[in-house]
This record gives structure tokens, C-alpha cells and sequence, in this order.
């Protein structure tokens, strides 16, 4: 049998690589004290056996949402059995009935098998909240889920039948707008506090960089100037907490396989498009298919040119917003798809710009009346790729 433990040379820049992950929950989040003390403060009152508010918290990606809200977690889960914190991702939980589920299986080990009913489930949670147990869902990425109004209309009711225990919502979500398409009677009944996360200043993404390259990286493996350019690309960019410890973890990388042993600003250069188009790659991965052929069309007009490049936008690499739903449209047809109406259009462009995968603004008075202009934010070839891949087009 072939022995791979001489192939595995230790890292010159890594001490351990799981410090750097975005997932990794550090005891001390820089910047991030008053938001966790003001989740504790909502939470709280479940460890008196009090249902506490529904809480929806809000901001851009990488500004800390999730890592604060795990952190309140793992120190509320020590606390007392009588109530607990879950945290469910709702990019891969997206519906009420796996959400139920998910919640429900430490509780009722049996869940892990499939076909149990709506009804089986509900039953099971008003059981299990009726002992007395205060259950708080962490619904990351909440604005994923598909039958949203069902599952609060589904947790609102039982609430009702709970008399010593009961179900709260701790909601995490990048767009502010998000509950405007509730139906208005589940907005009613939410009772929710909310929060707004602000994103890191190039400062405080600083701190926060030295503080996990002094766990994560060997002594003396990056040059300050290398933390200081990486803070400064991110806040530039986003102000994305997640983004800086990429971008820091694929210049450590970079460095080891050139047999560096210092992270420099050389480094960091080298792997901010490397980080930019894998991450865009992680996003577009996620997207319903509507959003990849609008990108694909972006995508294609910029690569290969405007029709309308001689009536002089304002700024180069803009396009005309119906231009590219005319693009769409041929490319739907192209992959025997059905184009979606130019109201859908317009929703596929605002979690795009959301996403940060284009930009757009209005054009002046002049440029064939008020109209949408847009430009992608990354290579055109790079998008095409991804996109390509991921539809087969």
C-alpha cells in the first residue's frame, strides 16, 4: 500500500489553515461586541422559559452576521436543555418542510429517514416546545426559502397550541426588502426586533486580519504592508470580512507553492483575481437559471461588442438595458428556454447588482431617454466560462 504521509511537506506560511476559513467562530469577534450583546439581549429570555421576539438581522455580505450569530449560539447552547439555538442554512434547508425536519432531528433521531409527513412534523414540534422547550431556528439566507409565508403561518400556529414552551426566528438576510413579499398577514405576525450590520472599514478589517494571521500563519510569514494592501483591496471592494480571509489564505497558498515562506504584497496581487473569479464562480453556482442566461448575455455583448457602442455611453462597458434583453432573449431560444417578461428581467438584474456581479445606474436625459445602463463586474471570457459550464450553453 502506498504510503502519501512523505508527501505532505509542512507549510512555510500555515500554522493551521482552519483559522483563516470563513466558518471559523473565534472567541473574540473584533468590531462585533455591541451586535452580539444586543443578540444576547433578544435572545435571552428563553433561558427564563419566555418566548423571545423573532429577530431579523441585516447586511452586506462578510460584515459579520453569521459568525456573531453562531458565537451567541454556542454560548447560549451551554447554557440550560431547556432551550436551544439551531442553525440552519436556508441555501440547502430551503423549504418549510426541510427546515422542520432539520430542526427537529436532534430531537427525533428517526427524522434522518425520509417520509414523514407536514403533519408528522408539526406534531413533533409542538410536543417537543410543549415540555416546556424554547427552540430559536437560525435561518441563514432567510429570503431563500420558497414557501416562506407557510413556514411563519406553520410556526405562528403552533406557537398558538404551545402553552409552556414555544418557536422563535432568528432571520439572517442580505436584503433589507426582503420581507416586502410576505403576505401581509404573515408580516403581522412576526412581533420581530431587526438589526443592521454596517460592513468593516478598511481599519477594522486590518485588526481583524492580524488577528487570525497571528493564530493561522507561522511567525513572521506576512509583511504588514501585505495585511495592510489586503484590508485596502476589500474595503475598496465590499467591506466583505470573508473576502479579505480568502484573499489572505490564497496569497499563504501562493506563497508555499513558489517555497516562500512571507505572504508580500506580491502575493496578495497575484491572488486577488484568482479570489475574484472563484468566488464569483461559488455565486453564479447558486443562481436559478433565469439569472445565468441574463449574466450570459452581459457576458456576451460585452465580449463581442454593442450594436449601439457609436451612440456614446457616458462610460465605457456600459450597456443598454434592452439591448441585453434582447440578447437574452436569443439566447433563451437558443437553449429552448422560455424568456421571462422584462418585469422579471429588471428582478434578475437587482440580485445580480446585489450580488455584485454587475453594476448599474440610469443614463442621462440625452441617451435615448432615461433607460438602465449595465456593466459586468468581472472578465467577460471568465463569465462566459462559468456560465457556460454550469448550462451547458
Amino acid at each position: 500500500m502506498t504510503n502519501f504521509s512523505g508527501s505532505l511537506s509542512p507549510s512555510r506560511v500555515f500554522r493551521d489553515v482552519n483559522v483563516l476559513s470563513p466558518h471559523f467562530v473565534p472567541e473574540i469577534l473584533p468590531f462585533r461586541e455591541q451586535q452580539i450583546n444586543e443578540i444576547k439581549g433578544v435572545v435571552s429570555s428563553a433561558l427564563d422559559n419566555k418566548k423571545p421576539r423573532n429577530l431579523f438581522i441585516y447586511g452586506k455580505t462578510g460584515s459579520g452576521k453569521t459568525v456573531s450569530v453562531k458565537r451567541v449560539m454556542e454560548l447560549f447552547n451551554s447554557e440550560t436543555p431547556q432551550a436551544s439555538m439551531q442553525y440552519i442554512n436556508c441555501r440547502i434547508y430551503n423549504s418549510r418542510y426541510r427546515i422542520l425536519q432539520k430542526a427537529l432531528k436532534n430531537f427525533v433521531p428517526e427524522l434522518e429517514k425520509s417520509g414523514f409527513g407536514l403533519t408528522f412534523l408539526y406534531e413533533k414540534m409542538i410536543e417537543i416546545a410543549g415540555k416546556g422547550h424554547q427552540l430559536i431556528l437560525i435561518l441563514d439566507e432567510i429570503d431563500m426559502i420558497k414557501d416562506l409565508d407557510e413556514l411563519i403561518y406553520t410556526l405562528t400556529r403552533a406557537n398558538d397550541e404551545i402553552k409552556t414552551g414555544g418557536v422563535s426566528i432568528v432571520g439572517i438576510s442580505n436584503k433589507l426588502s426582503f420581507k416586502d413579499v410576505l403576505d401581509p398577514r404573515s408580516k403581522s405576525s412576526l412581533y420581530e426586533t431587526e438589526m443592521i450590520f454596517p460592513p468593516y472599514t478598511s481599519e477594522q478589517l486590518r485588526e481583524i486580519l492580524k488577528q487570525r494571521a497571528t493564530s493561522g500563519l507561522q511567525k513572521d510569514a506576512i509583511d504588514q504592508s501585505a495585511i495592510n494592501l489586503t484590508a485596502a483591496i476589500t474595503a475598496q471592494e465590499n467591506g466583505d470580512a470573508r473576502y479579505a480571509l480568502k484573499l489572505l489564505f490564497k496569497a499563504g497558498e501562493m506563497a508555499d507553492q513558489t517555497g516562500r515562506n512571507k505572504i508580500t504584497d506580491e502575493e496578495v496581487e497575484l491572488a486577488r483575481k484568482r479570489v475574484d473569479i472563484d468566488l464569483a464562480s461559488e455565486t453564479i453556482a447558486t443562481l436559478p437559471e433565469n439569472h445565468q442566461l441574463v449574466l450570459y448575455a452581459i457576458s456576451n455583448i460585452s465580449l463581442n461588442g454593442s450594436r449601439y457602442a457609436r451612440l456614446e455611453i457616458e462610460e465605457e462597458g456600459f450597456l443598454f438595458s434592452g439591448e441585453v434583453y434582447e440578447e437574452y432573449e436569443r439566447v433563451c431560444k437558443r437553449s429552448h428556454k422560455r424568456a421571462r417578461s422584462v418585469r422579471w428581467y429588471h428582478e434578475y438584474l437587482s440580485d445580480l447588482e446585489m450580488l455584485g456581479l454587475i453594476t448599474t445606474k440610469m443614463s442621462s436625459k440625452g441617451v435615448r431617454g432615461h433607460t438602465t445602463l449595465i456593466k459586468l463586474g468581472h472578465d467577460a471570457k471568465d463569465i462566459l466560462a462559468i456560465v457556460g459550464k454550469n448550462t451547458g450553453l
